[in-house]
């Protein structure tokens, strides 16, 4: 995965995915094994926490879907990207974005991920 475009859509495409098995081959394909994300709520290292993290986000936004929005801007061996959360077709409930570094083999090493826009209590 040479192109950070490419690798943000297989990250995002990694997020709704429902399936256990089919996310958990996802995740092994897009993260390195000792992969970390961050953002305000979690903060997991490798592909078991990264699969229960993205699963317990399934389960607490259920029927929500996750897109990109606007264009990756990548440089080096890191980007940015916005993504949102909401209803197909509809509003976005959550909107964030996300800082990426990949490593040598072109898989996510680090996202540190920002919210912009969250559900009020």
């Amino acid at each position: 995965m040479s192109d950070f475009t490419e690798l943000a859509e297989q990250y995002i495409a990694t997020w709704n995915e429902t399936d256990p098995s089919a996310r958990r081959a996802m995740i092994e394909e897009t993260w390195s094994a000792d992969a970390r994300y961050t953002d305000p709520l979690a903060d997991v290292t490798g592909h078991d926490q990264i699969d229960a993290l993205l699963a317990a986000a399934q389960a607490q936004f259920s029927g929500l879907t996750f897109r990109l929005v606007g264009d990756v801007d990548a440089h080096h061996d890191q980007a940015r990207f916005t993504w949102e959360l909401g209803p197909d077709g509809g509003e976005a409930v959550v909107v964030g974005f996300d800082v990426a570094q990949r490593d040598a083999g072109g898989r996510l090493a680090l996202v540190l991920g920002f919210l912009d826009k969250v559900p009020s209590a």
